[in-house]
């Protein structure tokens, strides 16, 4: 489970592209930031895949994106031309079919093509391009989880400063749509349905011949393909109520709001938000909390939102947060040359990448790896499975958390365009220290307000 949107500049404050992703995986499956630089590769060089082998292409590009600790591809992510892509599980009627065929070739996994999408594209259309041509050649089946073994088709939106694409996938066949105002917002359903601009030979095809459509010229691709026996409950109510934050304030949507819908609860709904805490959910939220009775599959791991820079002088920028963004705090970290800090790119017990779901071991808490630092405090947080004191105790991280926020966002946009300038000038280096120092600083922020929330937490326990 994970939500996805975009806001098109004409309804931004800053009149710049917006992308943000919640990524939903199960319970303590970590999943760090990881750094890949520029690389150059020899003629002839493979890419092993966890399914597949395919060619490598002579160059990548650098980038940043947040991984399953087992996983080589990323939930979502962003490099070095502002390129940024979150993807979606989607269940369609194929993939019945596919279970029960012995003779199925796994393909690429929908993790794999986003980061294909970062290596490979210097745009969103080039993006869009790489992981089309790559589904049409390899094809995209197979599970990607520890815990669960269900294969799936993806969704994508695929995000650049000009322009964004929703893409939606069946095996081998797709289509795309480009977002040319307001916003888009996608959970774990198809949301095309009889427009579309772009599409590969069979789509079509494909639902006609297998009798799930009966016409090309009134073609619904959401209803032919949508397995209705797999319940939308688990995704339309997300979708609608990030339509309905979008909508509220189409046209002066800035970094903050889309924080605000991120860290939802269906609080300002009908619903009142939960019953009982977020961290005991009686219904699926935009923030997801894992449930006793598992309806909920897990917690949300990772969060990120990317407003796209302005023009090529502008460093791209992602705000990060591990594990529930309710209980976690948005870093700043900018896509650039830099040395990494390794805290951020690591997982917990398990220090090397299977790439195969089915063959890696369970993570668990290390004290040097920064999602697990956050997972940690959640767990304290909520106090016990009911969460009996998340109410309080979620109140004292917003505190402080909130106030460093703050902060930062009253800081960025003077660090972005001081950098900018550098670069117009041709003083790359002072630019990328300027910007890497800031992100540094903001780091050594957030874990020392570690220490001032468990003090305050443990003394209202006291109290």
């Amino acid at each position: 489970m994970c939500d996805n949107l975009v806001v098109h500049p004409d309804s931004a404050r800053s009149s710049r592209m917006i992308f943000a992703k919640n990524s939903d995986r199960p319970v303590y499956e970590s999943q760090p930031l990881v750094y890949q630089p520029r690389k150059r590769y020899e003629p002839g060089a493979v890419l092993k895949l966890a399914n597949v082998e395919i060619p490598q292409v002579e160059d990548t590009f650098l980038h940043i994106g947040s991984a399953p600790y087992w996983c080589w591809g990323y939930e979502e992510g962003m490099n070095e031309f502002g390129v940024a892509i979150g993807n979606e599980a989607i269940f369609t009627k194929d993939l019945k079919e596919s279970a029960q065929d012995p003779f199925k070739q796994k393909g690429i996994i929908g993790m794999e093509l986003v980061r294909l999408g970062l290596e490979r594209g210097r745009t969103a259309r080039e993006a869009l391009s790489v992981i089309t041509g790559l589904i049409e050649e390899y094809g995209q089946w197979g599970p990607a989880s520890v815990s669960e073994g269900k294969a799936y088709n993806n969704s994508f939106i695929i995000v650049d400063p000009y322009e964004a694409w929703v893409l939606e996938t069946v095996d081998r066949e797709w289509a795309a749509k480009k977002v040319t105002s307001g916003f888009y917002a996608i959970s774990n359903e198809m949301s095309i349905r009889k427009d579309w601009d772009r599409n590969s030979i069979g789509f079509k095809a494909m639902a006609i011949r297998a009798g799930w459509a009966k016409r090309e010229d009134d073609f619904d691709a959401a209803h032919a393909y949508t397995d209705f026996t797999n319940s939308l409950q688990v995704s339309h109510i997300r979708v609608q109520r990030a339509k309905q934050l979008l909508k509220e304030r189409a046209g002066d949507i800035d970094i903050d709001w889309v924080k605000r819908i991120l860290r939802d609860h269906l609080e300002d709904s009908f619903l009142e938000g939960p019953f009982f805490n977020a961290a005991l959910p009686d219904f699926q939220t935009i923030c997801m909390h894992s449930s006793p009775a598992n309806f909920t599959w897990g917690n949300t791991a990772s969060s990120m939102i990317c407003e796209m820079p302005k023009d090529e002088y502008y460093i791209p920028l992602m705000w990060w947060a591990p594990v529930t963004p309710c209980t976690s705090i948005y870093l700043p970290v900018f896509i650039c040359e830099q040395d990494f800090p390794e805290m951020m790119s690591k997982a917990g017990t398990v220090t090397e990448k299977t790439m195969d779901p089915g063959k890696s071991p369970l993570d668990s808490y290390a004290d040097d790896s920064y999602w697990w630092l956050f997972q940690d405090l959640l767990d304290e947080i909520k106090g016990d499975e009911t969460g009996s004191q998340f109410n309080r105790n979620s109140k004292i991280v917003r505190k402080v958390f909130d106030r460093l926020e703050k902060k930062w966002m009253d800081k960025i946009y003077e660090i972005e365009e001081e950098a900018a300038n550098l670069n117009r000038a041709g003083r790359r280096e002072e630019a990328v220290e300027l910007v890497t120092s800031f992100s540094e600083k903001c780091l050594r922020e957030t874990l020392a307000a570690f220490s001032e929330i468990r003090k305050e937490m443990r003394g209202a326990v006291l109290v």
